[in-house]
């Protein structure tokens, strides 16, 4: 027991000198900061008057507005961005021997140094408790600071460098990672209208094809999906009516022979004096009548097709492709009887189509003859390039749009007619002096970035887009011309970034 009890003041020994140490730490770690205004907060080098910067690895203390404090000697100066309901702008505080000292008693000047851009100076108006610059601070809040402060006669100059949204990557990592690089510059930018369509059958290509004569459709030659030559045969018709017609034209050719005949008598015993001017006139007049009616019974013969009057069977009716392509329709069946102005078969060149589109009213103004079009098909990967050929000058009441027309190449025939598609018409096309490829735009706290390459380095440039047509986006700020950036797989620097935490900070 005495043993057990002798060792109990060395242990309470131990933990007093444990605590004491631990409170020598604690009162040498920097104070938090107490509240403060929104800021950024990261690695700052403290330069004193003379121009020489400390080596001291302790960041710089929080001040009581939350800020980056500074001191040399009895003077300090206090660095905030601030950024609540404004644009983010430099406000400084300063003191002496601790005390807030007034803003007109500091002469303050700040170079900012960004990756591949020039110096920023900032000036400051006292305004208040405080110095507020003159400079917006566009985002990335990620750049170096150099500060000269002149008060009561003494120079101070402080530095330190934060970093936001910025990536180390070597040449070889961004071969590795597959991104691609490119240089922002002038591009062309086309401005595409997104419609939808549907694939028709080129109407001034395709016919329907009509008996013309009534008959009884003996055989047909041709089914539908059929590829056919112009003058095949598709069907045959018996036609009582064509019958009547060739009987018409065969008696019409034999008066034609008697006719013929008849003058050339006549006209030998005229000028042999035998017979009367009068007869061989009258000879004359009925050869001319009987020219006449051979002819006319054969253009009617040949305005369906029926081929003159040779046929042995007077009733035969052979129905022909009037054009080569492919049998689109088809609605006859032998034994059954058809009128002279059915649709028996419909013959459409697949060759070209066309792609029939839906234009609102709205749109109306942008939309014209010649215009190059894109069609891409819903449910395939097919895509083909055209031409507005139509717009319709009529809106309809009930859907208030127009129809437009695309003609569309189809030497594969790899669009079907009926099939769903969309379509992308370039309204116009205009250059634009600042421009990066699509993939290159990624978002950055929700806004629109792009990442620069400086040195072995990527950093985000926020921006603001304009046009786009999908393989471009015109730039209107934040990029200048010139600037070598991350495209392809930029994605992954984003990725990069967020596992680094180089992010905003507050």
């Amino acid at each position: 027991m005495q043993a057990t009890n002798s060792k109990q003041p060395l242990a309470i020994a131990i933990v007093i000198a444990v605590g004491l140490v631990l409170a020598a730490l604690i009162l040498t770690m920097r104070p938090a900061a107490q509240g403060g205004e929104a800021g950024h907060d990261d690695h700052a080098e403290e330069v004193d008057h003379d121009g020489k910067p400390h080596h001291d690895e302790a960041l710089p203390a929080k001040g009581p507005h939350g800020g980056k404090l500074f001191t040399s000697g009895a003077y300090s100066l206090e660095v905030t961005i601030f950024e609540v309901n404004v644009e983010p702008h430099f406000r400084l505080y300063a003191y002496q021997d601790g005390k807030p000292l007034a803003p007109s008693a500091s002469k303050v000047s700040v170079t900012v140094e960004r990756l591949g851009a020039p110096p920023q100076a900032v000036s400051f108006t006292p305004e208040a408790d405080y110095l507020k610059g003159n400079a917006i601070l566009q985002e990335p809040h990620s750049f170096k600071v150099n500060l000269q402060a002149i008060a009561n006669g003494k120079t101070h100059k402080f530095s330190y460098e934060q970093v936001e949204a910025r990536v180390t990557m070597s040449e070889l990592q961004v071969t590795q990672n597959g991104i691609d690089l490119h240089t922002s510059g002038p591009a062309r930018i086309k401005s595409v209208l997104k419609l939808i369509g549907q694939i028709e059958l080129n109407a001034d290509r395709s016919v329907q094809v009509t008996p013309r004569m009534a008959g009884v459709v003996e055989s047909v030659h041709a089914a539908a999906g059929d590829n056919v030559r112009k003058g095949q045969v598709l069907a045959v018709l018996s036609s009582q009516e064509l019958a009547a017609d060739r009987s018409t034209l065969r008696a019409a050719r034999q008066r034609q022979e008697l006719a013929r005949s008849t003058f050339q008598r006549e006209q030998k015993l005229w000028q042999e004096k035998i017979s009367a001017e009068q007869d061989y006139q009258q000879a004359r007049t009925a050869l001319s009548d009987a020219d006449l009616a051979v002819q006319a019974a054969e253009q009617k013969l040949d305005a369906i097709g029926a081929g003159g009057g040779n046929q042995r069977q007077l009733a035969r009716l052979e129905i022909r492709a009037p054009i080569d392509g492919v049998i689109t329709g088809k609605s006859i069946a032998a034994g059954t009887s058809v009128a002279a102005d059915a649709a028996l078969f419909v013959v459409s060149d697949l060759s070209t189509v066309w792609a029939e589109v839906s234009v609102n009213e709205r749109d109306l103004d942008t939309i014209k003859a010649g215009q190059a079009a894109t069609i891409l098909a819903n449910s395939t990967e097919t895509r083909g390039n055209g031409r507005v050929s139509y717009v319709s000058p009529l809106v309809g009441e009930q859907t208030r749009a127009a129809t437009a027309r695309v003609v569309l190449p189809n030497p594969g025939r790899q669009w079907r007619p009926g099939a769903p598609v969309s379509v992308e018409i370039v309204a116009a096309e205009v250059t634009v002096p600042v421009a990066v490829h699509a993939e290159a735009v990624q978002v950055i706290r929700d806004e629109p970035a792009v990442f620069g390459r400086y040195g072995d380095q990527f950093e985000a440039r926020p921006i603001r887009t304009g046009r786009s047509d999908g393989q471009y986006v015109e730039v209107l700020e934040g990029l200048a011309p010139g600037v070598r950036y991350a495209a392809k797989n930029s994605f992954l620097i984003k990725a990069d970034i967020g596992k680094s935490g180089a992010s905003h900070d507050h």
